[in-house]
């Protein structure tokens, strides 16, 4: 058995048990709390109309930035194996340090600070 076809029947293995635990140890039994519109911590019976604050779209931008790192980095420990890991090292650190910069000035800047 050659490496490709194991993992994927480890793969298909892994989502068929854990699909079955799931399926299996799932509370099934919704309380008032599952059962109302609203679960974001907001009140259900209040308007409906509230504007949001700006501050959870930077959280949400943020996330998604970073969350984008880790996806760009994720092949680097692949890509060393390359003719030139030093360039491949280079481009990882430039990722980092500017979304290390940006960071800083959004920090500085008081973006990240939930109280006025």
């Amino acid at each position: 058995m050659n490496m490709l076809t194991f993992m994927l029947s480890m793969s298909l293995v892994l989502s068929v048990i854990l699909t079955v635990l799931n399926l299996w140890f799932a509370q099934m039994t919704p309380n008032s709390e599952k059962l109302s519109p609203y679960e974001c911590g907001f009140d259900p019976l209040g308007s409906a109309r509230l504007p949001f604050s700006i501050r959870f779209f930077l959280v949400a931008i943020l996330f998604l930035l970073f969350d984008l790192e880790i996806a760009l980095l994720l092949p680097l420990p692949w890509a060393i194996q390359l003719q030139s890991p030093l360039l491949t090292l280079a481009w990882a650190t430039t990722i980092l340090l500017l979304l290390t910069l940006g960071l800083a000035y959004e920090w500085a800047q008081g973006g990240l600070e939930w109280a006025e």
